[in-house]
């Protein structure tokens, strides 16, 4: 690997050093696309003349000039990208899509410059089969063995012709996958559904139909229009009495980027083919195997065994629930489709267990959720607390920014919230970091939660739905993983676990969202001030198994979806990728007119633009370690500080500088035990 020359960082440039607000937060406000750019381009550039440096060292290799000046280098460009991510999925311009098609392909030929580099190799080699790593600690000999492996998987042991032809296929996934994100996003910004007559929108609440007459108006058109959540079920369809429009959302949705100008079907194929021939390069029989071997899974029999062995009770539970729907749907002399779902089963719900979701939203304002609910569960675990810093700047003045300190008044990091919907922003929800805590670099953690919630007209409460508080329990789960980081190297901090770990933590923290001492703290009615009535709370309790078949079967047909697309080889013969994809849910026995994946291959971002490939498994994996936590918590006496300071210090503070199950076992004593997970979804018996 050869140093580039230098190019020169402009003086003006806020990126060029570190931050010098709180906790190191980007300046934000000083901060421009063309800054971005520019130190990407730059900070790609210095890492690769440090990288030289260390290997032209005549030094013999060892922990200190080797690992750990990797773990140093590059800190510029760590700077760059972490602003420069966090905005293109939050606030993405023609401009930034155009960027980040410039940078894909270069960014991925500086990875494999340095991961491809048979000299780097050979000292990262040095260090890992010699003397170099006597009396290390834990963590340093850890990170000595996950250098080697990336290294390993990376390519490291090609030749000359095996490198050359991965970089090429690495560079061309890089395009294919920001292809894949920037269609899709325009694709379901232009499959909003237009309504002209607010007749249509009924069983919409006023804030609902005010946000589809807010939409509209940004894109200046008259009337409202129905915008787009990233999964195939559209909240909206649970409350829509209007069958049409109800349909006509569906198929909006369904339609996604299977066609016209942003059609993601070549796409999607053309992705699933390259990493195929990828993983023939490095010597594993598929996409899959590669992915597995640096998880906790670590094989694809394993994770087919787990979800083979769901899918038998998940599709009687959900036919189970049809019929009971087709009942209630022919009342209104309705034959039971897909679209109708939603409806009927919100319907049957209140029936048959007093809950009506869209009559519970007046308990959930977002900012009495968040801070008597969220934050307050974190300080009784945890002794953390959240206090407003209404002086710094977020990327959008939609963010806003808490300071997060220790039982003991100690610094702990910050923590921003970006919860409304916008255009330029992805679908979803999700946590990301902008500084990761490291001893090494002496770093607090900067972290980051994204929602998609409708905005309340001007001068109204933002009112959520059940599914919405679950939401932010779950990501403020990962905001707590990245906030509890105490590790000395940045390449472990906070969420850098295996894929199939990830969601652990995350879904433990979803139980604080209906735990009675959390719920009574902040589910109180947006204008009298009632707490949610016993009975409520109670009715809930009782209605969660309904609509688990449905859930777990759309789950696993996405799930089964991935593992179909990253289990082929390079002769596979896939044919339409539409048919392909019917094809391979009919053959894992998921196929259902009425219950559609929860991601269907053309917007599957997950897995074709995200970091789920041959790993959308890893939700319901994690879900096993989950359901068995929240029994030791339960065990242990619930929400008290003894059980988050043990949790905290055993499993979220450590991210991966253990084994991350050898983590799990510090927490519950054992293996995990997939009795809960099973009673919880309804898949065997209590």
């Amino acid at each position: 690997m050869s140093a580039d020359p230098a190019p020169a960082l402009s003086a003006d440039n806020p990126l060029a050093s570190s931050s010098e607000l709180p906790f190191r937060l980007p300046p934000f406000g000083d901060i421009t696309l063309e800054h971005c750019r520019e130190a990407l381009l730059v900070g790609m550039a210095d890492q690769r003349r440090e990288v030289q440096a260390l290997v032209g060292s005549a030094e013999p290799p060892t922990f200190e000039n080797t690992i750990v000046a990797l773990e140093r280098s590059g800190a510029l460009l760590d700077r760059a990208w972490s602003v420069f991510g966090n905005l293109s999925s939050s606030v993405a311009t023609p401009r930034l899509r155009e960027i980040e098609r410039e940078i894909a392909p270069l960014a991925a030929a500086h990875d494999d410059a340095l991961r491809l580099d048979p000299a780097l190799f050979a000292r990262v080699d040095a260090v890992h089969a010699g003397s170099a790593t006597a009396g290390l600690d834990a963590e340093s000999l850890r990170l000595v063995e996950r250098y080697h492996l990336d290294f390993l998987l990376a390519g490291a042991r090609l030749d000359d012709a095996g490198r050359a032809r991965l970089s090429e296929l690495n560079q061309e996934l890089s395009e294919l996958s920001t292809s894949f994100g920037q269609n899709l996003q325009l694709a379901t910004e232009a499959a909003a559904v237009g309504v002209a007559d607010a007749a249509e929108l009924a069983g919409l609440s006023e804030e609902e139909v005010a946000a589809a007459r807010r939409a509209a108006a940004d894109r200046g058109l008259d009337g409202y229009l129905l915008t787009l959540v990233l999964p195939t079920g559209q909240p909206l369809l649970a409350k829509l009495r209007n069958r049409e429009l109800r349909r006509r959302v569906f198929e909006a949705s369904m339609a996604r980027a299977a066609g016209g100008e942003h059609d993601n079907r070549p796409v999607a194929e053309r992705i699933a083919r390259v990493r195929a021939e990828r993983a023939r390069l490095l010597g594993f029989g598929t996409h899959a195997d590669l992915v597995l071997a640096d998880q906790t899974a670590a094989t694809t029999e394993a994770v087919d065994r787990m979800l083979a062995s769901m899918v038998p009770a998940s599709v009687a539970n959900a036919e189970a629930e049809a019929e009971i729907l087709r009942e209630a749907a022919s009342r209104d002399g309705v034959e039971l489709a897909a679209w109708d779902w939603a409806y009927y089963s919100e319907r049957v719900r209140a029936e048959r267990y007093a809950v009506d979701t869209a009559a519970l939203r007046p308990y959930f304002e977002l900012d009495r959720v968040l801070v008597d609910g969220v934050f307050h569960a974190a300080e009784l675990l945890y002794g953390y607390r959240f206090a407003p810093r209404p002086d710094l700047a977020g990327y959008h003045p939609d963010v806003r920014v808490w300071q997060v300190t220790g039982a003991g008044g100690d610094d702990v990091g910050l923590y921003l919230g970006d919860f409304f919907a916008r255009e330029g922003k992805r679908g979803g929800a999700w946590m990301s970091s902008f500084v990761r805590q490291s001893a090494l670099l002496g770093t607090r953690p900067v972290v980051v939660n994204n929602l998609n919630v409708s905005r309340a007209p001007e001068g109204r409460p933002t009112l959520l739905t059940l599914d919405e508080v679950n939401t932010l329990f779950h990501e403020f789960g990962h905001a707590l993983h990245g906030l509890s980081s105490a590790v000395t190297f940045p390449r472990f901090s906070g969420t850098s676990v295996p894929r199939d770990f990830v969601e652990f933590p995350s879904q433990v923290n979803e139980m604080w969202a209906f735990w009675p001492e959390v719920l009574r703290h902040y589910a109180r009615h947006v204008e009298t001030d009632e707490p949610l009535p016993s009975s409520v709370v109670g009715a809930i309790d009782a209605a969660q198994l309904w609509g688990e078949g449905f859930g777990t079967l759309e789950y696993l047909a996405a799930t089964l979806l991935d593992q179909a697309w990253h289990r082929i080889t390079p002769e596979t013969g896939i044919g339409d990728p539409g048919e392909f994809e019917a094809r391979a849910l009919r053959e894992a026995g998921v196929a259902s007119d009425l219950v559609p994946p929860r991601y269907r291959t053309t917007y599957f971002q997950h897995i074709f633009a995200g970091g789920y490939s041959a790993g959308y498994y890893s939700y319901i994996w994690s879900e096993v370690l989950d359901a068995d936590t929240v029994e030791w918590f339960k065990e242990n006496g619930g929400l008290r500080r003894e059980n988050g300071d043990a949790f905290r210090e055993r499993l979220l503070a450590v991210g991966g500088s253990v084994d991350p199950l050898a983590a799990f076992r510090a927490v519950r004593g054992r293996d995990a035990d997939p009795g809960p997970l099973l009673r919880r979804r309804g898949l065997a018996r209590a």
